[in-house]
């Protein structure tokens, strides 16, 4: 049986969709009917993927848990700084289990991308110490942002400001990537 696997534009699909829905939603209808369908988007993403790929990454996993629980919060009490500091669990969520990784002497990107660039261990480290210090620098902004804008423009900048941030991010970090790709003997 041949392994299947999304394209790198469903991938994106994949990854940016529910957001889309979130930003969407909240426009037309509000914060909670955005934070409703962030979650049922989130929950048929999850699906899709494990109907294509027969498995369901570690990073999406723990934010389709995180976009239920704080997507349920934010709907059972009405509140939504539930929905508004979830980022910031997340990114220091996936900052911490990094840092820790490192201090265990064990890389937890490694498996994750193994299968999309091949790093030496110094490339792999030095991979997981800048995405630490962005995932606390999107927890930080998230932070300032939630506090300080409106509902919407906050809606704004998740939607369309952190996968910008990543994206420009990637561009920056791929000299350092390049530099400790592995040689390919022959």
């Amino acid at each position: 049986m041949t392994e299947r696997h999304l394209s790198p534009g469903q991938r994106t699909l994949i990854d940016l969709g529910p957001l889309i829905v979130f930003f969407c939603a909240n426009y037309i209808y509000g914060i909670m009917v955005g934070t409703a369908a962030l979650m049922f988007a989130t929950a048929i993403v999850i699906c899709v993927t494990f109907f294509v790929e027969r498995s369901i990454p570690p990073m999406p996993t723990v934010t389709c848990v995180l976009v239920m629980i704080f997507g349920g919060l934010t709907l059972y009490f009405d509140n939504e700084i539930f929905i508004k500091v979830k980022p910031t669990i997340v990114n220091l969520l996936f900052a911490s289990a990094l840092a820790i990784g490192l201090l265990l002497k064990r890389n937890f990107l490694k498996p994750l991308l193994s299968r999309v660039m091949q790093l030496t261990d110094d490339g792999w480290k030095i991979m997981s110490k800048l995405w630490i210090i962005m995932f606390i620098s999107l927890a930080i902004i998230n932070e300032a942002l939630w506090r300080t804008v409106d509902t919407d423009t906050w809606v704004t900048f998740k939607a369309f400001g952190i996968p910008i941030i990543v994206l420009i991010f990637g561009i920056f970090m791929t000299p350092v990537l390049q530099k400790h790709q592995l040689k390919k003997d022959g």
